[in-house]
Parts: C-alpha cells; sequence; structure tokens
C-alpha cells in the first residue's frame, strides 16, 4: 500500500487522525495533515483505507495492497 496526500484538498477535519495516528498527524498552525509513514504496515491498511473513504476533502489516496 502506498499513500498518498494532497494538502491543497485537507479541510482540517482530523478525521485521519483519530483513526490512524501512525500514518497521519496535523499542522498545529492550521491543521492540515501530515503523512508520516507513505507505506503502512499491513496492520494499518484497513484503517488507513477507511480514512481516505471518509476525508471531506478527499485529500487521501491509497494504492495498491502492499
Amino acid at each position: 500500500m502506498k499513500v498518498t496526500v494532497d494538502e491543497d484538498r485537507c479541510c482540517g477535519a482530523g478525521t485521519c487522525v483519530l483513526l490512524a495516528p501512525e500514518v497521519f498527524d496535523q499542522r498545529e498552525e492550521d491543521g492540515i495533515v501530515l503523512l508520516l509513514d507513505e507505506q503502512p504496515g499491513e496492520d494499518n491498511h484497513a484503517l488507513v483505507r477507511e480514512a481516505a473513504s471518509v476525508c471531506p476533502g478527499a485529500a487521501i489516496t491509497v494504492a495498491g495492497e502492499a
């Protein structure tokens, strides 16, 4: 799995951080998503996919499985 984020699309809702804090964080100054791990371990795949699906700005893209 490879994760990418589009900071320009992020609205700072923070749902991704709540779901997968090992993979996502937010900038202090504006709440925009920070990608901590672009290739998370398999134990985080389901949470990352969920974060991408519920992201209100559609700022998270997930590609592949491994």
